[in-house]
């Protein structure tokens, strides 16, 4: 096992585009620009923005559309999906869609995809439709979107324009074993939900690894971790932000689902302790504390799991402090 340092590991950002209690979308997306500016001046790789429907505390659910918003108002920082579920679209309409972007910001734009609906089961059969079924074909339709960003189809009857032509990378995203397998088969670069969604992480990626076939878009595997990373300038500081983590995977595992909730003095007055066992379960990628304790615990993780780079997703109810944790962890990964 290779001794990978944090100093020479891409890290990056996944920004859900959370809707806090008291604000609206309308606020998110100033927030949500106001933080890939600072983290671009930071030193982050690149900034993901994923697709929810039906979800009133997930303003992304038109992902390519803030995608360009983020773009637009930075300058070098790559902008992308993390994802877009495929199944809920055309592979051409995608191709149009991250073909645009590309032409207008390029060398900058990525394009992860997912296969589940991003949503509930209802909400997906109203995105769908007659598409329903489109979920099992996913590796059809990713070969299709391949397929329409290819310059040899410009002698096609159906063309992606733009996006034909275009080097857009694709990503194969997943939560489980079975994209691991889909994304060494087509050499393309692996990015695991790792900060909801543990369980299967270590097993994805060793398969991922040891099936992995070369491309032309790649030549070895590469794996992108996303994990939950709350810092702050003491572990009490960052403990207490953490709560609203808590309180946002409480709304998931009871379906009672709300804005972020400002932190409590006491998240045990909040959970049962059925809620409090299944939230750590789902947590196990999540680092929350000063930068000597996340640093320590982050460099634990990079040695045990040997990714290639570190997505951070941060739910801090506070923008000011939210940037300070950002901060925090650029300093930790560049000392």
């Amino acid at each position: 096992m290779s001794n990978k340092q944090l100093k020479h590991t891409a890290y990056s950002v996944l920004d859900l585009a959370t809707v806090i209690q008291g604000k609206t979308p309308a606020d998110t997306f100033v927030s949500s620009l106001d933080l890939a500016r600072h983290v671009e001046s930071w030193g982050y790789h690149r900034y993901w923005l994923a697709e929810h429907h039906n979800m009133i505390s997930v303003a992304s659910s038109a992902t390519a559309v803030v995608i360009g918003h983020i773009a637009g108002g930075t300058k070098t920082i790559r902008v992308g999906s993390g994802g877009i579920m495929l199944p809920n679209h055309s592979p051409l309409v995608i191709a149009e869609q991250f073909g645009t972007l590309e032409s207008l910001y390029p060398g900058r734009i990525d394009l992860g995809l997912g296969r589940a609906p991003g949503t509930d089961q209802l909400t997906a059969m109203a995105i769908r439709g007659d598409r329903y079924a489109a979920v099992n074909n996913f590796p059809q339709e990713v070969k299709k979107l391949q397929t329409y960003f290819s310059a040899e189809n410009r002698n096609a009857k159906v063309r992606a324009i733009p996006g034909e032509g275009l080097e857009i990378p694709i990503w194969i995203l997943g939560s489980s074993t079975d994209s691991a397998h889909l994304a060494a088969a087509m050499g393309l670069p692996y990015a695991f939900a790792s900060h909801f969604a543990p369980a299967q992480f270590l097993t994805a990626i060793n398969i991922y690894r040891n099936e992995f076939k070369p491309s032309e878009y790649l030549k070895e595997p590469y794996v992108l971790s996303c994990v939950n990373v709350i810092a702050a300038d003491t572990d009490a500081e960052a403990n207490k932000h953490a709560t609203s983590l808590y309180q946002m995977f409480r709304g998931i595992i009871t379906g009672e689902r709300n804005l972020l909730q400002p932190p409590v003095d006491d998240i045990s007055n909040v959970l049962s302790a059925y809620e409090a066992e299944q939230i750590n379960q789902m947590l196990a990628c999540t680092f929350v504390g000063s930068k000597a304790l996340v640093k320590e615990d982050m460099e634990s993780f990079l040695q045990q799991t040997q990714v290639d780079e570190i997505m951070v997703s941060a739910h801090i109810f506070d923008h000011q402090a939210k940037l300070r944790s950002y901060e925090i962890f650029a300093e930790l990964m560049r000392d």
